[in-house]
């Protein structure tokens, strides 16, 4: 059975729906012929927006909800076979200012969509991690490892063996909300400076598409209580920062040469690198072909955990898996990274022409 089979036979609950990833999630789901999606999110506008966009499929739905409410989303996933969960509060600095908040969210909410999913009997739910969990330095990806743990304890803790939790962990989406793309177009459409952070930083890559494609592969071949890691291009920032005005100073009528690149310094608890799994996880990670998989530290309580995967690489991983560690790609493969993906033109909301009333 192949991936879009796998999913056609499914109802899905796709968390943070209004979110890049899950968005994107909602987008290429349907498109796999989901039998039913059940979209789920806090923003009142936004959701709205979605169901027009989506008007089209008569198995979607989509509700307002909060993952703080643990007594709606079990109501919400009665019948539901895979939940992904991406909503999270995921800016560094909001995390930062509100600690609390961030608990509240990312790791009580991340409880709550457990509860709700054992009591339903949920087949298979994907937590979608970040880079920002592994030797985190600040809340918000102290959260995230947290809401990792918590998966795979739900796992551990299960009788029978018969439902799976697991996570996946991915860097950079560029493109995506709060990514530095938009910040240094609209730099360069004001004629500069582009600043960066630190000249020698780098950091994993990856388009939503293939980042999404990749989430929905990792729930098909999960088998319970791993970290899925995808693998990444690396880039440094200055060669984006110089690629993007190269490509788009000209459009906004300046001139390449004009255009200022200035260092001013990185932000609190911000890292060189981007680190996508650390030492001590090399020890029980496995490497497959798109991805490297961590599996528990624990073996589970009521049962013997067995791991097979279609391809395997390699089980002796000793390195760990860090902006650092790799080569970055070149500004040549830079460029036509952000035009294969569309990710040097504008950033503008495709809404439906026409209105649209649900049960009409």
């Amino acid at each position: 059975m192949n991936t879009k089979s796998f999913f056609s036979k499914k109802r899905i609950l796709v968390t943070g729906a209004c979110g890049t990833v899950g968005r994107e999630l909602v987008r290429q789901l349907l498109e796999d012929h989901a039998i039913e999606l059940v979209g789920v999110d806090n923003n009142e506008s936004e959701l709205f927006f979605l169901e027009q966009q989506f008007s089209e499929y008569g198995n979607a739905k989509f509700f307002m909800a909060d993952i703080r409410d643990g007594a709606k989303l079990t109501r919400l996933m009665q019948d539901i076979d895979i939940v992904f969960h991406t909503a999270a509060y995921k800016h560094v600095i909001l995390c930062e200012r509100s600690p609390y908040e961030a608990v509240q969210t990312n790791v009580l909410g991340v409880q709550n969509i457990i509860l709700a999913a054992s009591e339903n009997h949920v087949e298979r739910v994907i937590f979608t991690s970040s880079d920002k969990a592994v030797n985190p330095t600040n809340v918000m990806g102290t959260s995230k490892l947290m809401g990792e743990r918590l998966m795979t304890a739900a796992d551990s803790k299960q009788h029978n063996g018969n439902f799976v939790f697991a996570s996946t962990r991915f860097g950079n989406v560029l493109g995506s909300r709060g990514s530095v793309i938009p910040i240094f177009r609209e730099q360069i459409r004001h004629g500069g400076p582009v600043t960066i952070t630190d000249p020698g930083m780098t950091r994993f890559i990856m388009s939503i598409e293939e980042a999404v494609g990749l989430v929905i592969d990792s729930a098909y071949i999960a088998q319970g209580g791993e970290v899925f890691v995808t693998k990444m291009p690396v880039i440094a920032i200055k060669d984006l920062a110089e690629v993007m005005i190269r490509e788009l100073a000209p459009q906004y009528g300046h001139q390449p040469e004009d255009i200022e690149i200035r260092t001013i310094g990185s932000k609190p608890g911000e890292k060189m690198y981007e680190e996508l799994m650390n030492e001590e996880e090399t020890r029980r990670t496995w490497e497959l072909p798109q991805y490297f998989v961590v599996l528990p530290a624990f073996t589970p309580v009521y049962r013997t955990a067995k791991y097979n995967y279609p391809e395997i690489t390699s089980k002796n991983v000793t390195k760990s898996y860090h902006s650092a560690n790799e080569k970055a790609i070149t500004q040549e493969e830079l460029t036509d990274f952000l035009r294969t993906n569309k990710l040097l033109e504008e950033d503008e909301k495709m809404l439906p022409a026409e209105r649209y009333w649900p049960d009409k």
